[in-house]
């Protein structure tokens, strides 16, 4: 086990640096999602193979996280990337730090390994549930699993859409689920992680797998998500964006409230 942590760690690493270097090639900082989604699905599926029994549960947890880091790899890929566009906390950050901004930005994609390494905590957890027998925790798990995986792919398409449409510059996206939350996209960033909970159901480590969910929801809500999200949206959209921020919930889908007078 020593082995597997030390081999995704340094070759995560070594993946990080490339990534770097690339993203400074292409001027695209936004390439450091791209390292934590993409290593996470890499880290899975070596467990995966390194482990001697499988089962369904075993086999149904690997194709959640790679389903998972597919989608949101070439999502970013795509759509930030090879379309040039920088995500709006990035550049802030680039701005911020100044002449410190390529050190710090690979201090960055470094960091995105440990994180790697503690979000396949709770996907390991839920693999060492691999040979026991299918249960009903186990058909939530992929039903929160696809309702994740959907709604944050719905989200993702609906914000797409309505920033292409030269009619809505600087307008704020109120259509879809984001009529219902400011970020659905993260909500249901945060609502995947509670589907390997859900698998882990049963193992004695199981309290290991809240990690997901509970480390999510910190990130999202207090340190790289909402709050660049929020500031960015202030600027580019003003008023508009603070009206926004009156009627709609922050994080999770309710209905608009009615503008305060």
């Amino acid at each position: 086990m020593i082995n597997y942590w030390a081999y995704i760690g340094i070759s995560g690493l070594v993946f990080a640096t490339i990534l770097y270097f690339v993203a400074l090639r292409v001027q695209v900082m936004a390439l450091v999602d791209v390292v934590w989604s993409a290593w996470l699905g890499v880290g899975a599926l070596a467990y995966f193979c390194m482990s001697s029994d499988w089962g369904l549960k075993h086999i149904m947890v690997l194709v959640v996280i790679l389903f998972w880091s597919l989608r949101l790899s070439l999502y970013l890929l795509v759509n930030r990337v090879l379309a040039g566009h920088e995500d709006p906390r990035y550049a802030y950050l680039s701005n911020y730090w100044g002449a410190a901004s390529k050190r710090n930005f690979l201090f960055l994609f470094y960091a995105q390994i440990v994180l790697v390494l503690v979000f396949l905590l709770p996907v390991i957890t839920a693999m060492g549930q691999g040979t026991t027998a299918w249960a009903i925790s186990d058909t939530l798990a992929v039903c929160v699993a696809l309702v994740s995986l959907i709604g944050e792919s719905i989200a993702d398409r609906q914000l797409a859409r309505f920033r292409v449409a030269p009619e809505n510059q600087g307008a704020v996206c109120q259509s879809g689920l984001w009529n219902y939350s400011r970020h659905p996209n993260y909500f249901f960033e945060w609502l995947h992680w509670w589907s390997y909970v859900l698998f882990a159901w049963g193992h004695p480590q199981w309290a290991v797998s809240l990690i997901g969910p509970l480390v999510m929801y910190l990130f999202l809500n207090y340190i790289t998500g909402v709050p660049y999200a929020e500031r960015s949206s202030i600027r580019s959209r003003g008023n508009a964006y603070r009206v926004y921020q009156q009627t709609t919930n922050t994080f999770f889908p309710w209905k608009p409230r009615a503008l305060k007078t």
